[in-house]
């Protein structure tokens, strides 16, 4: 079926309104009739051709929301109206042992993105900025009813992104995180490890975001451009989830680091990042990365989001606004995500 999107035509060329063509749902397929989609800063890398060549035209978004509008004959756990969501991956082998183990992000074979991959069956996946797509049902995720449902869209790449590292390195009651960054992944992350019961510290350039901060679930702020701060708080965290999408000193991250201390990434610059060993071995601290979540681990991360209510901050554009909005998502103007009303898109 052809249906209404927004397509980059070329790299850091504007978006414009295009037709692309959705598979027929087969046997384990899934239509969505997609309501909202979130704008993220992987989009704009993405279509700028920040991360290498692209296969233009190049419809983006991997944080889906809306309802099903058709089934396939074996699909059992979807129906016909159901909320529903796709983040980041819309297939992968299945075979590997990370698939088996429910690490479906990290396929030995590839995972298959949303947007700009091939597909199994040899075609390039488009995006959520149209009016509807056909994934598998596998990477379908329930919506909970208690999540409003257009800011639930950037919790299938914000919230996993900042969730599955916040668990996997054990956020809770008794542990200090702290978050740089404090835009469309670092709000998340503030929400997120609040709920979860650690004591949680953004590490934001400046404070003013910090009554924001403080909002969210925030415990402390504190603005890195101050050279105290890394001073003042030498060795204090047991996690650190660095958000942003540019280059930082990790030596001086580091050392915010207490003994057995981990700084994960998630945010992924363009430019290489390079660090002292000795900032390691001083106190066993650990530098480590993370992507998104599986595909359980994503319906989980949804569930504990709607227990605590927990939705993204957004600003909800039409369509004929995304370009306007990628060049404020780069001046850092949005608080916190752009979400697009996909019924104004035709």
């Amino acid at each position: 079926m052809r249906v209404h999107a927004y397509a980059a035509p070329a790299a850091a060329e504007p978006l414009a309104p295009t037709v692309v063509e959705r598979r027929a749902v087969g046997p384990n397929d899934v239509l969505i009739e997609i309501k909202y989609a979130g704008i993220c800063h992987s989009d704009i890398h993405t279509v700028n051709g920040d991360w290498g060549p692209q296969p233009y035209p190049l419809v983006p978004g991997h944080e889906i929301v809306g309802v099903v509008a058709e089934v396939g004959p074996a699909v059992t756990r979807h129906r016909v109206g159901d909320r529903v969501g796709v983040g980041c991956m819309v297939n992968s082998c299945g075979r590997c042992a990370n698939c088996r183990a429910g690490d479906e992000q990290y396929c030995l074979e590839g995972m298959v993105p949303t947007y700009a991959g091939t597909d199994r069956d040899g075609t390039i996946t488009q995006g959520g900025y149209s009016t509807h797509v056909v994934v598998d049902a596998g990477f379908v995720l329930s919506v909970p009813d208690g999540l409003d449902l257009a800011a639930a869209a950037p919790l299938l790449c914000a919230g996993i992104t900042t969730y599955s590292p916040l668990r996997h390195w054990g956020a809770g009651p008794g542990k200090k995180v702290a978050v740089v960054g404090l835009g469309g992944l670092g709000h998340m992350a503030v929400k997120i490890a609040h709920a979860m019961g650690a004591e949680v510290t953004v590490l934001s350039q400046s404070l003013k975001k910090q009554e924001d901060g403080l909002r969210l679930g925030a415990d402390h702020y504190y603005a890195t451009g101050d050279p105290d701060t890394f001073e003042r708080l030498a060795g204090r965290f047991d996690l650190i989830v660095n958000t942003v999408s540019a280059r930082i000193d990790v030596d001086a991250y580091l050392g915010l680091l207490a003994v057995d201390g981990t700084l994960v990434n998630v945010g992924a610059p363009a430019e290489p990042l390079s660090l002292n060993v000795f900032s390691l071995i001083s106190a066993r601290r650990s530098y480590a990365g993370s992507m998104i979540g599986g595909i359980a681990e994503t319906q989980e991360m949804l569930d504990f989001c709607a227990e605590h209510r927990l939705g993204a901050d957004i600003e909800l554009i039409s369509a004929d606004r995304i370009n306007e909005a990628y060049e404020r998502v780069l001046a850092s103007d949005v608080r916190y995500r752009f979400v697009i009303d996909t019924a104004t898109l035709g």
